[in-house]
């Protein structure tokens, strides 16, 4: 039976319509891709609690509004992922990179030229019909 995770995955949006994305390290599994914000929840967090740990740990920003976006349960040939996509449109602090991983402001309508992982590509194509992109 495959290894399955449940991962809180931010989408944090600025003022200017840019997304924050990060790239993450080679030796990661699907390493090099650039991925959203988020990690693994843990058992005795709410889906948000988990959301708001997650960016302050990774990225260094205080989640102040959030808003579930969707949810997607994919298969890779070793694991699969259930990923619960939170909307981030309030936010505090500098984004760093605290795991020392690259971060970019991404404007909306350039994340289908970036490498996701394939997980990601369903939440690439709610925003393009979100934002109008």
């Amino acid at each position: 039976m495959k290894k399955r995770l449940q991962v809180a995955v931010a989408i944090i949006v600025n003022n200017d319509e840019q997304v924050l994305i990060a790239r993450r390290h080679a030796h990661q599994h699907q390493g090099d891709l650039w991925e959203f914000p988020g990690g693994k929840r843990e058992a005795n967090e709410t889906r948000l609690e988990a959301v708001q740990r997650e960016i302050y740990e990774e990225v260094g920003l205080q989640v102040e509004q959030a808003e579930p976006l969707m949810q997607i349960v994919h298969d890779y040939p070793e694991l699969q992922v259930e990923l619960d996509v939170w909307l981030v449109t309030e936010f505090s602090g500098d984004a760093t990179g605290k795991e020392g991983q690259p971060l970019v402001w991404c404007p909306l309508a350039e994340l289908s030229v970036r490498e996701f992982p394939a997980a990601n590509m369903q939440i690439i194509e709610r925003l393009t019909n979100l934002y109008l992109v």
